[in-house]
């Protein structure tokens, strides 16, 4: 049975394996925070309808408690360790959620996949100036294939070896504005990503959906060009891995390792 990817947007994705479905990092409104929309319809209200939702860490175009109130009572939502303490927004919707914290080499059993959660290098904290830094995380989907969701990431040492083999890697390659602060890949860099990993597959996310607001003349390269620099960059340096660009709403089925 194929594995099946759907993007909606910025770092919002659908993983189908196994007859079980996640959603990755949902964000499924217009704004978030002082971001604005910019392409791509909002992912269909039938996403919600996941057997887990998988988020990665603090940042609001990540976890973001407005698009978690959506969810069905029950959905269970695997979050960083620490977030429910961290982020007080987020306390009212858990109530009605199935919350697991989880650390770099948690498993959870969801369906019939496995989930595995492994490090990621990327700013912890829900505010710039917050005290409490939660580990971000990034997950592996084991089931019929092997899918790596980075969530948001630098290149960090060991990187292969905490993720491990996986068939299919999510990764992001730019940003949400003019610029990448630290802790990100940008489209370089995360084709730089593929020659540790050696997935079969890579599909390009967290890039070309949201913009600060007022700031569509700024540096637009940034916002739309990405994706296209990520299959160029990885036919250079891993040119054995099939990129698949995806349009927002697209989705592409892959064999897996018989």
């Amino acid at each position: 049975m194929p594995v099946e990817i759907t993007w909606w947007g910025h770092a919002t994705a659908t993983v189908r394996d196994s007859g079980t479905t996640l959603l990755t990092d949902p964000v499924l409104t217009r704004r978030c925070a002082h971001l604005r929309r910019r392409r791509g319809r909002l992912p269909p209200a039938r996403v919600t309808a996941a057997d887990a939702v998988l988020v990665s860490h603090l940042h609001s175009d990540h976890l973001h408690p407005r698009s978690l109130a959506r969810l069905p009572a029950g959905t269970p939502l695997l979050l960083p360790r620490g977030a429910l303490g961290a982020v007080p927004l987020l306390r009212p919707v858990a109530g009605r959620l199935e919350i697991h914290e989880l650390t770099p080499g948690d498993r959870l059993s969801v369906g019939g996949v496995t989930v595995r959660a492994v490090p990621a290098a990327h700013d912890g904290r829900w505010l710039p100036f917050a005290r409490t830094r939660v580990d971000p995380l990034g997950f592996v989907v084991e089931g019929e294939g092997r899918t790596y969701f980075a969530g948001d990431t630098d290149l960090f040492g060991g990187m292969a070896e905490e993720v491990g083999p996986v068939d299919t890697a999510l990764l992001p390659v730019g940003g949400w504005g003019p610029g990448l602060g630290h802790g990100h890949l940008n489209a370089e860099r995360a084709a730089e990503a593929l020659t540790r990993l050696r997935p079969r597959c890579a599909v390009p996310v967290h890039y070309g959906t949201y913009w600060p607001w007022g700031m569509s003349a700024v540096r637009p390269h940034e916002f739309h060009a990405p994706g296209d620099e990520f299959v160029r960059h990885a036919a250079r340096l891993a040119p054995e891995v099939a990129v698949h660009r995806l349009r927002h709403g697209e989705s592409v089925r892959l064999a897996v390792r018989g």
